[in-house]
């Protein structure tokens, strides 16, 4: 009998730290999404490095940051966009900030190019904060099978999801250290973290989750020099990439996820800044079999969507 009793105090106990720990979490997070504070950026430094910066979560956040007086490099492949985001910035800012334009396609230089061409573009430049948004992902139908995605595809994808931010972040990253100051931001995907598994999204998914692993691991190499890196992973945003429309809670638009994105710099190793975001995560890694089945499917019909719209071209 005391054997039993013992076991059941035990597992009441364990139920209790279990609830207590989880209710910490949510008033962490309520505090964090609704009451913290943001930093102010520029004790970071003057200027901004954005890649990927002329469409959806980087145009947004280029125009985030300059809204909070910060100076832009923006890294782009397009000469055309670059100059079409540079021309929309001066006209809102023009008096308040400098903007510095890279042509780089990061999909074809090699780590070492992108490496210079960063550390080329920042010299003399006290550079507070650095934005890894670039990204790549399956073009139409935008849901393959492993075996479908061609090699120029794959390729691209691999590069700009994993090499470029590696070789961008080792282009800084002294320059950080000499001033003992400096942010990083990665922007990952929720997909590694509420899912065990995304199916026919293999590719970019597998490689968001070396962004989430490789920010999570750094920061702990400088944290105690003054430099705070992070991993943000969002769901679903109204962006050209995803295709979707938006929808005030489930699907924002860009400009609402980098509001949410700029409180959050310099909290925490990953985060998912925007609220609904959060909570669908919550809900979607609780139920992590019926998410997969679910995504699964979706993907599937996606892939037989496109398909069926290329038969009819």
């Amino acid at each position: 009998m005391e054997l039993e009793d013992l076991m059941i105090t035990a597992a009441a106990l364990l139920g209790f730290i279990s609830i207590f720990k989880n209710l910490l979490v949510f008033v962490r997070w309520l505090h964090a999404t609704f009451l913290k504070k943001p930093k102010n950026l520029r004790e970071y430094g003057l200027w901004a490095v954005v890649t990927g910066p002329t469409d959806g979560i980087g145009k947004a956040l280029a125009f985030e940051l300059a809204s909070k007086g910060l100076n832009l490099v923006l890294v782009g492949r397009n000469p055309n966009k670059l100059e079409a985001t540079l021309s929309e910035l001066m006209q809102r800012y023009e008096k308040e900030i400098q903007v510095k334009t890279v042509v780089a396609d990061l999909a074809k230089l090699s780590g070492l190019e992108i490496e210079a061409a960063v550390a080329e573009a920042t010299e003399g430049l006290n550079v507070g904060v650095v934005v890894n948004n670039a990204g790549a992902a399956y073009g139409h139908p935008y849901a393959k099978y492993f075996h479908e995605v061609d090699d120029e595809s794959m390729e691209c994808i691999l590069r700009v999801n994993v090499h470029a931010a590696v070789w961008v972040t080792k282009g800084v990253i002294d320059g950080m250290l000499k001033k003992k100051r400096g942010a990083i931001v990665n922007i990952g995907s929720g997909s590694t973290v509420y899912v065990s598994s995304f199916p026919l999204q293999t590719l970019c998914s597998s490689t968001k989750a070396f962004m989430a692993m490789f920010s999570k691991s750094v920061v702990l190499e400088y944290k105690d020099q003054g430099i705070d890196i992070q991993c943000q992973v969002p769901l679903f945003t109204a962006t050209k990439m995803t295709m979707l429309k938006k929808r005030p809670i489930f699907v924002p638009s860009a400009e609402m996820f980098n509001r949410a994105s700029m409180r959050w710099i310099g909290y925490d190793r990953q985060c998912n800044p925007y609220w609904s975001h959060a909570v669908e995560g919550f809900v979607f890694h609780a139920f992590d079999t019926i998410t997969v089945w679910y995504l699964e499917h979706y993907m599937k019909w996606m892939r037989k969507e496109g398909l069926e719209q290329d038969r009819h071209l």
